[in-house]
């Protein structure tokens, strides 16, 4: 498998996805963003995960949109708040509302420890996939060529120090939200040793 193996969807939604995150994100976590597709679309192909590829790229686009200081929330995880611009966005995209709420609930339950393939395969997949990049867990399940060659494509400048600082402000912020549970839990620690940044 490399790269040009994984082929971004290329529909209205997508592309108006893309153009939010790099409207609103910094370019670190553009790159993150879409790193988090390649490595979900990566992961799925080895593993024979039917999804749905143009869901999986909106909410990948998407789901820290809520770290953006226009969507910020001082009242719910960013991760929530992400899934109502989600639901928003898809809306203005003229999904119908069932749609719409599979993007919330895939952006929601990327912060979640686990999400059961069998019942939410792009909630799973995003899951994994964010997971990978920011620290590191199971990116040995991909091949190494196909990592060089994303992170050659989709450097990580400064993602590491970038993320670290946003989900500690997040927690410091929202001490009842899921980003205050993983800086208690050692996130900081795990950012700094993932293997894509040795």
């Amino acid at each position: 498998m490399n790269l040009n193996d994984l082929v971004l969807p290329d529909t209205p939604a997508c592309r108006g996805a893309l153009e939010v995150a790099v409207r609103y994100h910094s370019p670190s976590l553009l790159n993150h963003s879409i790193r988090a597709y390649l490595w979900a679309a990566a992961y799925a192909g080895l593993h024979d995960i039917a999804f749905d590829a143009e869901l999986l790229y909106v909410s990948a686009m998407l789901h820290d949109i809520g770290l953006a200081a226009e969507f910020d929330s001082h009242t719910v995880g960013y991760e929530e708040a992400g899934g109502h611009v989600a639901w928003a966005f898809c809306a203005g995209a003229g999904w119908p509302e069932d749609r719409r709420r599979r993007a919330s609930e895939v952006i929601i339950r990327h912060m979640w420890d686990e999400v059961p393939v069998e019942d939410d395969p792009e909630g799973h997949l995003l899951e994994l996939s964010t997971a990978m990049d920011i620290s590191g867990r199971a990116t040995d399940e991909l091949p190494a060529g196909l990592r060089d060659e994303v992170l050659a494509r989709h450097p990580r400048l400064e993602i590491a120090k970038e993320f670290a600082a946003c989900v500690t402000d997040q927690g410091a912020r929202k001490p009842a939200s899921l980003a205050a549970g993983f800086v208690r839990s050692g996130i900081a620690e795990r950012i700094a040793r993932n293997p894509l940044d040795g």
